[in-house]
């Protein structure tokens, strides 16, 4: 099974997303989206009106403590019903924080980008999919090295390599 083009186009968006956050170590972006329609859209950082400075962001046990996640920040600020909807995230998968939420939401399909380089939340990742699987979420996985930008459309270059679960 192939990504159609507006899965493309909304994990394309999601990468451009992540790129709004302030965080200097990693930037993640969300898109919420249901009937080729973008219903919300999130990064990490720091909630509104809590100061962001860059010693917060720099010191690791400081910023794991405020930050909100893309996926969270995504679904806090959809204001709507969220059945059977798709979140996408870049350039990491949802952690098993997110993906009870994500749960919980209604949220019916994941399409997230995945990179080997994640060692750390590793077990979280793992956890997340399986929480996925057991709620009858659908994961699509896709190579984070395969996404790529154009001049007419953010597009995925190799959807043959995606991992569907």
């Amino acid at each position: 099974m192939k990504l159609n083009k507006w899965d493309k186009r909304f994990l394309g968006l999601a990468k451009h997303v992540s790129e709004w956050s302030k965080d200097p170590s990693t930037q993640v972006g969300a898109v919420v989206a249901s009937d080729k329609r973008v219903v919300s859209v999130g990064f990490n950082g720091l909630p509104q009106g809590v100061d962001d400075s860059i010693e917060r962001l720099e010191n690791r046990e400081v910023k794991y403590s405020l930050i909100i996640h893309a996926e969270e920040n995504a679904l806090l600020f959809s204001g709507r019903n969220l059945d059977g909807c798709t979140i996408y995230v870049y350039p990491l998968p949802p952690c098993s924080r997110c993906a009870g939420k994500i749960i919980q939401s209604g949220i019916t399909k994941v399409v997230a980008s995945v990179t080997d380089d994640t060692e750390r939340w590793k077990e979280s990742f793992a956890l997340a999919k399986s929480m996925f699987l057991e709620a009858g979420v659908e994961v699509i996985e896709v190579p984070k090295n395969s996404i790529t930008e154009t001049k007419d459309d953010n597009t995925i270059a190799n959807t043959e390599d995606y991992d569907k679960c």
